[in-house]
């Protein structure tokens, strides 16, 4: 029997990684056999004209994260050239579904994941020195997300009412949490009523992003303050989930998740979680409404927790 073309350039262990995939085993394999550290490929990557962090490298070979975005492709070829793999052979088990139980539906963020990206916030608000509440308690939230036609995060609009529970509040933090391999970067953060962008930091491995929203009043306890925000990203791949973490009891919140016309998912669930190492629980079927291809859950008083919306594509 002949021998594979594989067998004649890698070694038996990575060709046969290669052929069967998933991706990030192949690629973990190949970075295994090459002998070179997560630093190393960064800074080949970088000879190559390509900027990846050693974060998104480790989220890469772990699973927790699936190169999708143009700039990450690139990313992926010149990794074949790296690690001198054969042409298209990382590329190939990238076009492949049937690693994922759900199809083509991109696979929910690991814990470690999340973990990472809790650690990166409570550094990111630490740089704007903003406590976890900022002295404020949320009464009422209305989220707005939009999901495009090629299924990516869009952006997300928020209609926000709080109460300061000390004197002097004249902020609000607001956190986007991209979708893997966003370009945080490149996210716009929109002051759209009752209030001013101030200072915005983020962490691009996690696709993290803190924004202030300046008032133009100082909130005495117990008083209210209504504003609107927004952001702007549409840079990553396909989306297959949007949910939001709250670290303490609220007041209503409300999420709507409106897909574009010709690009519907075939069904959505809404979930909740205790943490993100608990397990989701609570899943119920939404029904998605014909002429307005959206759905949404409404939460009359939020507990501390995730609450979310996740959806299958064809």
């Amino acid at each position: 029997m002949p021998a594979s073309p594989l067998a004649d350039t890698v070694p038996a262990e990575l060709a046969s990684a290669l052929r069967t995939g998933p991706f990030h085993v192949a690629l973990r394999a190949a970075i295994a056999a090459r002998r070179l550290p997560l630093q190393r490929v960064r800074h080949h990557l970088a000879r190559h004209g390509v900027s990846v962090g050693v974060t998104s490298l480790s989220y890469w070979q772990q699973g927790a994260r699936r190169p999708q975005r143009a700039e990450s492709l690139r990313a992926v070829r010149a990794l074949e050239e790296i690690l001198d793999l054969p042409e298209e052979s990382l590329i190939r088990l990238l076009a492949r579904t049937d690693d994922c139980p759900d199809g083509e539906r991109p696979p929910a963020r690991s814990y470690r994941s999340l973990v990472e990206a809790a650690d990166v916030l409570q550094a990111l608000l630490g740089e704007l020195g903003s406590p976890l509440d900022g002295g404020l308690h949320t009464v009422g939230h209305h989220e707005r997300v939009r999901i495009g036609a090629a299924r990516e995060l869009l952006g997300r609009d928020s209609e926000h009412i709080v109460r300061a529970h000390r004197d002097g509040v004249d902020r609000y933090v607001a956190i986007h949490h991209g979708d893997p391999d966003c370009a945080p970067e490149r996210t716009r953060v929109l002051a759209l009523d009752n209030c001013r962008t101030g200072r915005v930091r983020w962490h691009h491995d996690t696709g993290v992003l803190v924004a202030e929203l300046l008032f133009d009043v100082r909130l005495r306890a117990g008083e209210t303050h209504m504003f609107r925000y927004g952001f702007e990203d549409g840079t990553a791949g396909p989306s297959g989930e949007y949910f939001r973490g709250f670290s303490f009891a609220g007041g209503q919140y409300a999420l709507q998740v409106r897909f574009a016309k010709g690009a519907l998912p075939v069904r959505c669930h809404r979930f909740t979680q205790h943490s993100a190492a608990a397990p989701r629980v609570g899943r119920r079927e939404l029904t998605l409404t014909g002429s307005h291809r959206s759905v949404h859950l409404v939460e009359p008083q939020v507990r501390a927790g995730i609450v979310g919306i996740e959806w299958d594509w064809e």
